[in-house]
């Protein structure tokens, strides 16, 4: 997998991804709107070179405090309130879009129609992890290159009807056994993209257990009828290499750039350190003391810390190739259990338990490289142990420590859901709460004047373009 990896693509720069890859005919810098002759599996690697920033960001892994900030703590204490989407409309999702609209795509590459399918999953994955960051966003009239400079925005909930659509019809179009080439994920491998389209179908549906319930079950049920992830090599994992051009962000924060920035949040350690969880030695170092010791949440940076007191982020967390998970198997159960526990699939409790033990158990099998040697007495814990008068709650928290590091999935859910109900904001900042999204690119406002007023005067729950308006699903 690896050596074919290396083909693919010998750099990786995210900002610059055109204009990394090897394989790449140099008319795709001339034109990015037109390429003439790259392969249609091509642009969907060059698409896939995105998907580790979706997760590794200085700024998404704060709102869930998975990580505290030693020094440099604006992040933390939301200190920037716009973030700029348009690298992700230029890059993967054009990438993505010629390939959905191509009518000459490379058989030889794979079934076309399995290329496009794969192409559908990723840009409703894009567009998911977007659309629950910003809100409102261009859809329809978007990635129409020098034909549209001002696309209007499309609400939340359009965007959500659309991406289902998306992966219906990849769900529908995939051939059994018609694997592609140049896939840096999956390895070709369509049975597992569309597992992975389903499982995004489901927790994406589950998102809408606060304003719109019917259709969110509706769509649930669906995915899981077509079929979900079955186990942890079903997982979308982006696979880092020992390569400079290649490396995983945390391994050059920490040793590129000798930032010992990130500590692992009190909130988080605090947690896991109650109840015996077997993955913290995962998730953090021991302090010099010997001792896990996790980093108050969102201090000033006028306050000095002393680094060796805490617990920095696991070494294991940020090797050079450490891989990133942005979709599993654990987390689809997790949202089993939680539809079972609402009433949106059968079973009830029993249902419920069944699953969210199984997602605690995988969950664990992740992080612990399969050793699972300390799930029975974990489960046996009372705060772990599944109880149907408090099983949100622990579905909720259970949930949030399985998603660390994925800060924007584990953000997205704690708005969603409230757990866990015990992450307050940052102290001493001036009364400003946990965001609630992210504000729009500061140029959207000049460049795309009147579509950006529309979108911001029409806010589902009201507000500005600031950190405390709401998103469609996140129902106050």
């Amino acid at each position: 997998m690896k050596n074919s990896y290396k083909s693919i693509c010998s750099g990786l720069l995210m900002a610059l991804a055109l204009s990394s890859c090897e394989k790449f005919d140099k008319s795709i810098n001339t034109d990015p709107n037109s390429p003439t002759k790259a392969s249609g599996t091509q642009l969907i690697a060059n698409a896939e070179l995105y998907l580790p920033g979706l997760s590794s960001s200085p700024y998404g892994v704060h709102y869930p405090q998975y990580l505290s900030n030693t020094s440099f703590t604006d992040n933390s204490r939301y200190v920037t309130v716009n973030f700029n989407f348009s690298g992700l409309y230029t890059g993967p999702l054009m990438n993505l879009e010629n390939v959905i609209n191509n009518t000459t795509l490379d058989a030889n590459e794979g079934p076309v129609v399995n290329q496009i399918a794969v192409a559908k999953i990723l840009k409703a994955y894009f567009f998911w992890h977007m659309t629950d960051r910003w809100g409102d966003l261009p859809y329809s009239e978007a990635l129409k290159g020098d034909a549209n400079f001002t696309p209007k925005y499309d609400k939340q909930q359009i965007i959500y009807s659309r991406m289902f659509t998306l992966l219906d019809e990849a769900n529908a179009a995939i051939v059994a056994g018609g694997n592609i080439k140049n896939d840096i994920v999956y390895g070709g491998d369509v049975g597992k993209w569309k597992r992975l389209g389903n499982t995004i179908h489901a927790l994406m549906a589950l998102r809408l257990s606060k304003v719109d319930p019917a259709m969110g079950a509706t769509e649930f049920n669906k995915a899981v009828t077509n079929g979900m992830m079955t186990a942890n090599t079903d997982n979308l994992a982006y696979p880092h290499l020992a390569d400079q051009n290649n490396e995983n962000y945390w391994y050059n924060q920490f040793t590129r750039l000798g930032r010992n920035w990130y500590a692992v949040s009190k909130p988080l350690v605090d947690y896991m350190l109650a109840v015996n969880d077997p993955r913290l030695p995962v998730f953090a170092n021991k302090n010099s003391a010997g001792n896990y010791v996790g980093l108050d949440y969102g201090l000033p940076g006028s306050v000095t810390v002393v680094i060796n007191n805490y617990s920095l982020l696991g070494s294991n967390l940020r090797l050079q190739n450490s891989p990133v998970t942005l979709v599993s198997y654990a987390q689809s159960l997790f949202a089993l259990a939680e539809a079972a526990k609402i009433g949106w699939i059968t079973g009830s409790d029993v249902t419920a338990k069944a699953n969210y033990d199984k997602a605690i158990e995988f969950s664990i099998r992740q992080w612990n490289n399969n050793d699972i040697s300390a799930l029975p007495a974990y489960m046996a814990n009372a705060e772990v142990a599944y109880t149907p008068a408090d099983a949100l709650r622990k579905i909720g928290n259970q949930r949030w420590v399985h998603l660390f590091l994925h800060g924007y999935e584990g953000w997205a859910e704690w708005r969603r859901t409230g757990f866990p109900n015990f992450l307050a904001p940052a102290p001493n900042n001036n009364g400003i709460q946990i965001p609630r999204r992210e504000g729009y690119p500061t140029q959207e406002r000049s460049i795309n004047t009147a579509s950006y007023n529309n979108a911001v005067s029409g806010f589902p729950y009201g507000g500005a373009d600031d950190l405390n308006a709401r998103v469609w699903w996140d129902k106050p």
